[in-house]
């Protein structure tokens, strides 16, 4: 075990983690954990990787769970790395896709998820609840009953029907809300007390993050140990982004990789794209976005606590934040199915769109090597596609 302490990302303040718990008990900002990395490079070595299995739990020295509790696991992580066709690769840039489809319940939300709620469960909770627009409620959903816990999904009554039917069929308790992702985490907060839950929102909880942190490692592992120039990643609430990040500096640690970084954007709908604005505008962090609207139900954010991280991300990394329309979206991922026979969610497609627009705008160079990430598969958003 080589978690040593839970971390505020915000005041820096220091938390045991041996307990529940969620955010800083002095400013209330998302916790981050904190690793022994020199204690955990004695047995996580480059050499011992190519005999350990292939999912997120080969990186377990750097993950928070004990080592001797066996993970709640459906067999997460080592999703593919795929070069694109030349149809895709405009001015011959060295562009590859990562397929997080291919996760239990066919998303990225799987790998927060698995982490998360093996360390909920071996830190003592029967009740689980979170707020989704989508996908993170059928991970939790499917963790939680593979864990043997019961789930409360409260997720906006327009949510995509698959997503929906997913968590009721896996056996979670799912509330319809009339209004957006931050209305149903209202609800949770107002609720969670009376009813026992404990809170697994996103960035509310420190191990989802660890989990998507997994993204970072295995990419860099697939990239030889080369970070790729510039990544492209869908942001909602900014977990995967924020949790590549932390990676990236726990490797440099461990003596994997340089001080190179990539150059990270943020990519958001145009009907909600308070990260972006916030970006332009100089902010360090970002208010609510007003009147939100789009089909990529998983980028319907308005306001994400861990804003000021990501915004610091992307400026640090000298990267930045677009947004594309949910038209071009359909586009992109039409385009996308037909080059390189990938059925991609949304707000997958909407960083192919965006790939295009810096591309116009010079700000990625013909022998740059992106990557894009698709978080989760297209066939649960039918009505979408359908609708266009």
């Amino acid at each position: 075990m080589f978690l040593k302490h839970l971390e505020c990302s915000a005041c820096g303040l220091h938390h045991e983690w041996l307990h529940l718990q969620n955010l800083c008990r002095s400013c209330h900002k998302p916790l981050l954990a904190i690793v022994d990395l020199a204690a955990a490079s004695r047995t996580l070595t480059l050499e011992s990787l190519a005999t350990r299995e292939k999912s997120l739990w080969r990186y377990r020295e750097v993950l928070p769970l004990p080592g001797d509790v066996e993970p709640v696991s459906l067999g997460e992580g080592g999703t593919p790395l795929l070069r694109a066709s030349s149809s895709c690769r405009n001015d011959d840039i060295d562009l590859w896709i990562k397929d997080e489809s291919l996760n239990p319940t066919q998303s990225f939300k799987a790998r927060g998820m698995s982490v998360a709620v093996s360390m909920a469960k071996y830190l003592g909770a029967s009740k689980l609840a979170a707020p989704s627009a989508g996908n993170a409620g059928g991970a939790l959903a499917g963790y939680a009953a593979r864990a043997g816990l019961e789930a409360h999904i409260f997720m906006p009554r327009d949510t995509p029907r698959a997503n929906i039917i997913e968590c009721r069929e896996l056996g979670a308790d799912v509330t319809l809300i009339d209004g957006l992702i931050t209305d149903c985490g209202a609800e949770i907060a107002r609720r969670k007390e009376k009813e026992g839950w404990f809170d697994m929102s996103t960035l509310k909880e420190p191990y989802r993050v660890e989990g998507k942190k997994t993204l970072g490692y295995e990419l860099a592992e697939q990239c030889n140990w080369q970070l790729p120039d510039v990544i492209l990643y869908p942001t909602g609430g900014g977990t995967g982004l924020i949790g590549m990040w932390k990676a990236f500096d726990e490797m440099e640690a461990l003596g994997w990789v340089g001080k190179k970084r990539p150059r990270m954007f943020a990519v958001q709908a145009a009907g909600c794209a308070p990260i972006v604005r916030a970006f332009e505008a100089g902010e360090k962090t970002a208010a609510e976005f007003p009147d939100t609207h789009t089909i990529a139900s998983g980028l319907r954010v308005p306001k994400a606590i861990g804003d000021f991280l990501i915004l610091k991300i992307l400026r640090d990394s000298h990267g930045g934040a677009i947004a594309i329309d949910d038209e071009e979206m359909i586009r992109a991922a039409r385009e996308v199915g037909s080059n390189e026979g990938l059925f991609v969610c949304p707000e997958g497609a909407a960083c192919f769109g965006a790939l295009k627009s810096l591309q116009r705008a010079g700000k990625i160079a013909p022998d740059e090597r992106v990557v894009i990430f698709n978080t989760g598969a297209g066939i649960k958003y039918l009505e979408c596609y359908e609708a266009y």
